[in-house]
């Protein structure tokens, strides 16, 4: 076997994988005695067929088989063991080649042509002097998360006269056209239901003001507007027996449940925060401003990763791309894709492709690696973002380890956070390369960024 580069120009080559008889005449051979002793052919007994039987009705797809799977092995092992950096996949070459005739040739010949990928110099440095915009965490923004705390942290007290957001419990009895209970009818003890999500006005009118020990006459088909999920729920029956239960039913009020939001006192700050951290209200609304703060930190890396770049994109302008090669792979490899379209879509594709590039760059250049611990670490940052946004700030390390175990045992959700870990050490790098003149700035103000 033979293998040939045949540089054309920086960004592209050729390159020929040349397979003569000897070097698949053995293992055709072996095959066929791989398929003699399992073929079923007619007149012989297993195993027992004549070689030229064989080579007339397996050979030549056994020669094919075979010659494809060294021009394979020898073309990507070249390509690995010269550490070329291509773009794409290797693609059958457009010059005129000799055409193959498995039937009388013993020697054959193949050639690819290769997209190669360009080298990028593209740096910054402390003379890129670069804005870095930090969100300011307004007043608005803290009061919402201090009335989110109270709400998230409050408790259920007993009320003596049903409110719209109340939890009603009581015996529930359905009742005749008499208003009398039914025999054999649906009867639900602890039955609950709140009137805030009774959608009929009228049948959410009769609770309100509705006390201790109060019998409320009502229609749960009316007050549920049929809806079957709801219905079926709360009368414990299934969907397709709703149809038979549309009449009224008789509710005795045993328990009225109010929701009251926690208060600003050290209970709830203990709850939210670790024990004993903060001790006034001003020390809480600090340490939430300090969270919010900390929350936002990821979008303002983002706005930096977009101004470096920029900035990187702009250095490297000048840069060639075997576009011709592309095109015809991305059509190839694409098959929704045509050429109208993707005229649109390749200004976007080469950006892309040159970030990607210049990132591998940096990476390789400035030897910046990701451990498995730095993807552990990045699953935590997760859960903690996660549970966070339901207001649950103080979770144990055992539950954040827990949880990122969990979502370590997904393929996809490793590769999305071994993504992110590159994507923030990058970053790390790049802050730490170029002069950072640190902005202040409104969510507004933030926001206004991206629309330029």
């Amino acid at each position: 076997m033979k293998v040939t580069l045949n540089t054309i120009d920086p960004v592209n080559a050729e390159l020929t994988v040349d397979i003569a008889k000897e070097d698949y005449a053995a293992d055709v051979k072996k095959n066929l005695k791989k398929i003699r002793e399992t073929a079923v052919i007619p007149g012989f007994r297993k195993g027992m067929a004549p070689e030229s039987i064989l080579q007339k009705m397996y050979g030549k797809s056994v020669l094919v088989e075979e010659v494809n799977r060294l021009v394979s092995d020898q073309l990507y092992n070249y390509i690995k063991e010269n550490q070329l950096n291509i773009l794409g996949e290797p693609l059958p070459s457009l010059k005129e080649q000799t055409p193959l005739n498995f039937d009388q040739q013993e020697d054959y010949s193949f050639t690819f042509d290769l997209g190669l990928s360009p080298k990028i110099d593209a740096k910054l440095t402390k003379n890129d002097k670069m804005t870095y915009y930090t969100i300011a965490a307004s007043d608005e923004m803290i009061e919402k998360q201090v009335q989110n705390f109270k709400a998230n942290y409050g408790s259920y007290e007993p009320a003596e006269a049903v409110e719209s957001r109340d939890m009603v419990k009581g015996l529930l009895t359905e009742l005749n056209e008499d208003q009398t209970p039914k025999e054999h009818g649906i009867q639900v003890p602890d039955a609950v239901l709140m009137p805030e999500y009774i959608k009929d006005a009228d049948e959410k009118k009769k609770f309100i003001g509705a006390k201790l020990g109060d019998q409320i006459i009502f229609n749960p088909h009316k007050a549920y507007e049929g809806n079957e999920a709801e219905i079926s729920s709360f009368l414990k029956i299934k969907k397709d027996e709703i149809a038979a239960h549309t009449g009224d039913f008789a509710l005795i009020i045993e328990e009225i449940t109010r929701y009251k939001e926690g208060e600003l006192n050290q209970e709830l700050f203990d709850r939210v925060y670790e024990p004993g951290t903060v001790t006034t209200e001003a020390q809480f609304r600090e340490k939430i401003k300090e969270t919010i703060q900390q929350q936002l930190l990821p979008e303002s890396d983002y706005k930096f990763l977009i101004d470096a770049k920029q900035r990187l994109e702009d250095q490297a302008k000048d840069t060639q791309f075997p576009d011709a090669f592309l095109h015809r792979w991305l059509v190839a490899s694409n098959p929704d894709r045509t050429e109208e379209s993707l005229e649109a879509d390749y200004p976007k594709i080469i950006d892309d492709l040159k970030f990607h590039l210049i990132k591998e760059q940096i990476v390789h250049d400035n030897h910046i690696e990701v451990a498995a611990e730095d993807i552990q670490e990045q699953a935590k940052k997760v859960v903690r973002a996660q549970f966070a946004q339901y207001g649950m700030t103080n979770l144990s390390d055992q539950v954040v380890s827990d949880y990122s175990k969990e979502m370590l045992k997904k393929e996809e959700t490793v590769r999305n956070l071994l993504d992110k870990a590159v994507e923030e050490k990058l970053i790390a790098f790049l802050k730490n390369e170029v002069t950072l003149q640190p902005k202040e700035v409104s969510v507004e103000e933030f926001q206004k960024l991206f629309e330029k």
